[in-house]
């Protein structure tokens, strides 16, 4: 983003409805004076640069603080010639907002066998293509979601500081690509705020926005993103504001202690009316998910913590303003309106959609937009475009072939151009073999994903105890147990050689290793709380184990054995007959254990609610979580999937006796 270089000219002070020396229906919250600076309850209007590959004309960016209060005034160099809308009285606009969400890094998917599924450049072919098929009235934008970040080998091009960085891959493809804006999702910040600046820094073409994220040590506001912007192409004048997840975006980082993420919804609360009343129309990227409270859709299996979400946001800006306003949403991975509008969608005449996640979808909302015509019969269209998969072993001719990925469906050149690139940068690592799998009975993922959540998984199993055995060689010592959540559990694995690519598509996720100290009847209470966020066997039959259960059901290394007596109900559930390395709990409450967490489960698991708030995914009752996030923490700055790998290619052959086992360290008692 380029800062304002030019000065503010004084022509007039527009404020509480009545224009003074102006000619034209003005907003009332405009203000024209000589100094950029915005003062509290002010958002400084500044000239930004569009990406040179998207749609945009011309971009303004708002700074200042939206958290302060309700935005009073935009101080603006533009004078009276900024008018409340950019079109002429009765001028029409046809707008198609093409948008994606959640979209991981995974860009183009690589499979051996069945070849590579150029998502992106899906994308980017139909974008272009509507582009350039456009009327003279009408405007095509391309938008993330948020999310571009955490899922797919090219996230290891970041690295985990600043000087290990050789790329952001999401950020420079979509830049390449078009994409005119995107909102900072709670995935950004897995690898921290200093690499992110680093990532926006280096590749970003589009300005990223977020209204509730602040406090960064690194991540500047105003400097790395804002908190709205405006856009204009063919005369019509259009608003972004960003809103980030409260719920799951890692905060309380020793790293970055000061970065938080505010309410959503005081934030769009505050910058929504002064942004709608010189736009002709508002798109709210909101990275806070599909629902309010507790909400299940897409890749929750059970219902999932979503706090501020969608419909609450939707509730909050419908009476700011009668101008058109959509909601393009993310977070949980929510396929919508894939055949039209769904009237559960619309509250109070706001639009709310989402593209599902990982490219499956190119969301579409074509909309008429008329000057002063406000929400009144503005949509022409809503729906979802699927991607297609590769399959290069099916023939033409042969059944399906039609649906799947061909070179007609994707931008050649644009893959070959800035796609292939990031490839090669990881063709040495992507393809390394680290270890051989000769069978996948218990580490397949159909076999993980039916496991994970109902009781003793191989995979987990394998992963804590390498954990452990490489503690050998830890600063601060050995570890006694190590554990990691079910759900951060991606993929299994399939009988062969296995590449450090499979690998990652089991352990996505950036954590690290964080080591508390934890008394036995710490850890009694913890199994405790973990008894009850197992899946009941009553309940297996209705729920898809594919999919998230935001239970935060915890699995443990070999030293730490237990019974889960079901007992009744959820709430009634316990842990029985614990032992630590063969000794009863009973006989070790006071007894000190060093304990390795993941950074999801340290942080307090989020929505999974390792955080005194009530378990959620469906359990009943609203019992209470233990809280995790002040225990003692020795931060090693380890990463767990790197030393686990590190185990893979020691043991080279997973089999059970190098810990691919199932060795009942967890009963079920019924």
């Amino acid at each position: 983003m380029t800062k304002h270089e030019g000065r503010f000219s004084r022509r007039s002070v527009l404020r509480g409805g009545a224009a003074l020396a102006a000619t034209a229906a003005v907003s009332p919250y405009l203000v024209f004076r000589a100094h950029a600076a915005p003062a509290t309850g002010e958002l400084a209007m500044i000239a930004g640069t569009p990406n040179p590959n998207g749609a945009l004309e011309k971009l303004y960016l708002l700074k200042g603080d939206p958290l302060a209060g309700p935005i009073q005034s935009i101080v603006t160099e533009t004078g009276a010639s900024v008018p409340v809308s950019g079109l002429e009285r009765g001028e029409r606009r046809l707008v198609r907002l093409m948008h994606f969400n959640d979209m991981h890094n995974h860009i183009t998917e690589m499979h051996a066998k069945k070849g590579d599924t150029h998502v992106f450049s899906q994308m980017v072919k139909q974008v272009k293509a509507l582009r350039a098929a456009a009327a003279a009235d009408e405007v095509v934008l391309f938008i993330s979601g948020g999310d571009d970040h955490t899922g797919s080998i090219f996230d290891e091009l970041m690295g985990w500081s600043p000087q290990e960085f050789l790329a952001d891959a999401g950020y420079r493809v979509y830049s390449a690509g078009g994409v005119d804006v995107a909102v900072l999702g709670n995935h950004e910040f897995d690898r921290g705020a200093e690499v992110l600046k680093k990532g926006i820094a280096t590749d970003a073409r589009f300005p990223l926005l977020s209204a509730n994220v602040h406090g960064s040590a690194f991540l500047k506001r105003d400097d790395d993103y804002v908190a709205a912007a405006i856009g204009e192409v063919k005369g019509l004048r259009i608003g972004f504001v960003g809103l980030t997840t409260s719920v799951d975006t890692r905060v309380g980082q020793p790293a970055d202690p000061g970065l938080a993420v505010a309410s959503p919804l005081d934030a769009v609360r505050n910058v929504l009316p002064a942004l709608a009343s010189i736009t002709d129309m508002v798109v709210v990227l909101s990275h806070c998910g599909y629902g309010s409270e507790q909400h299940k859709s897409g890749k929750a299996g059970t219902t999932r913590t979503i706090g501020e979400g969608d419909f609450a946001i939707a509730e909050t800006i419908a009476p700011l303003t009668d101008k058109p306003i959509v909601i393009i949403g993310a977070h949980t991975h929510t396929k919508l309106n894939a055949e039209g509008i769904d009237p559960h969608n619309m509250v109070e005449g706001v639009l709310i959609t989402q593209a599902q996640a990982h490219g499956a979808f190119l969301g579409e909302i074509a909309m008429s937009i008329r000057a002063e015509n406000g929400r009144k019969g503005w949509f022409s269209s809503v729906g979802l475009r699927h991607t297609k998969s590769r399959d290069k072993r099916v023939k033409a001719g042969e059944p399906g072939f039609e649906a799947l990925e061909q070179e007609e469906d994707y931008d050649v050149d644009f893959e070959q151009a800035h796609v292939a690139p990031l490839i090669k940068a990881l063709d040495t690592r992507l393809n390394e073999v680290i270890g051989q799998v000769p069978d996948d009975q218990l580490v397949s993922t159909e076999r993980t994903f039916a496991d994970r959540y109902v009781g003793e998984t191989a995979l987990a199993n394998f992963m804590n105890d390498a954990l452990v055995k490489r503690s050998e060689n830890f600063p601060n010592g050995r570890i006694d147990i190590a554990l990691f959540n079910a759900s951060g559990l991606a993929s299994g694995l399939s009988q062969g050689s296995l590449s450090f690519r499979q690998w990652y598509d089991v352990m996505p996720y950036a954590d690290g290793v964080h080591v508390a100290t934890m008394t036995g009847a710490q850890i009694r209470d913890m199994l405790t709380s973990n008894a009850k966020r197992i899946l009941r066997p009553e309940e297996v039959d209705k729920v898809d184990t594919s999919a998230f259960v935001s239970r935060g059901f915890l699995h443990f290394s070999s030293a730490l054995r237990y019974t889960i007596k079901l007992n009744g109900s959820a709430g009634e559930a316990e842990a029985v007959d614990i032992t630590i390395a063969g000794k009863p709990i009973e006989h070790a409450l006071d007894k000190d254990y060093k304990v390795a967490f993941n950074t999801y489960i340290a942080l307090g698991g989020f929505g999974e609610t390792w955080n005194g708030k009530p378990i959620g995914g469906d359990v009943p009752g609203q019992i209470p979580s233990m809280d995790l996030r002040d225990l003692p923490y020795d931060h090693t700055g380890l990463i767990y999937r790197n030393e686990v790998v590190a185990m893979i290619r020691e043991v080279r052959t997973m089999v059970a006796q190098t810990g691919v086992a199932l060795d009942q360290r967890v009963h079920l008692l019924r």
